[in-house]
């Protein structure tokens, strides 16, 4: 682990992000791992406006746990990555799944309107595994102020 314990800056693009593991203290059990990202954001593609979305990333590990502070930095390095709410949401479950191998991952993507309409994406590597305790994601649709 290069980033841990250690002052690392936001990097400039996912890219150039590093997202790094650690061994799963227990490969033999199905369970579920959460991270809820209330504040991610990115850059409108088109106009350059900001973006943001509340994410929820559940993922059941095999072998390795993604380490924490280096999801973090991968996330905020979207803060200045152009990209359709479609894509962050997909990139960011492929790039966990390539580095972790986990036995399931799904990702929320919950965005904020743009354009008056929000766009929530949702993604996942297959049909959950028998016996994995999946809670509801607990982000309610999107209602304005209504």
């Amino acid at each position: 682990m290069s980033q841990l314990g250690t002052n690392v800056p936001l990097p400039a693009s996912p890219d150039e992000a590093v997202l790094e593991k650690v061994p799963n203290p227990h490969p033999d059990a199905l369970y579920l791992a959460r991270f809820t990202v209330p504040e991610f954001t990115s850059l409108c593609p088109v106009t350059g406006q900001p973006d943001f979305a509340h994410l929820v990333i559940d993922y059941a590990p095999e072998a390795w746990l993604v380490e924490s502070k280096s999801l973090k930095l991968y996330l905020g390095s979207f803060r200045n990555h152009g990209a359709f709410h479609e894509d962050c949401t997909v990139a960011i479950g492929k790039r966990i799944v390539e580095t972790l191998s986990p036995k399931w991952l799904r990702i929320a993507g919950y965005w904020y309107p743009r354009g008056g309409m929000p766009i929530d994406v949702f993604w996942q590597t297959g049909a959950p595994p028998d016996g994995l305790w999946l809670p509801d994601t607990g982000v309610q649709p999107y209602r304005g102020r209504g």
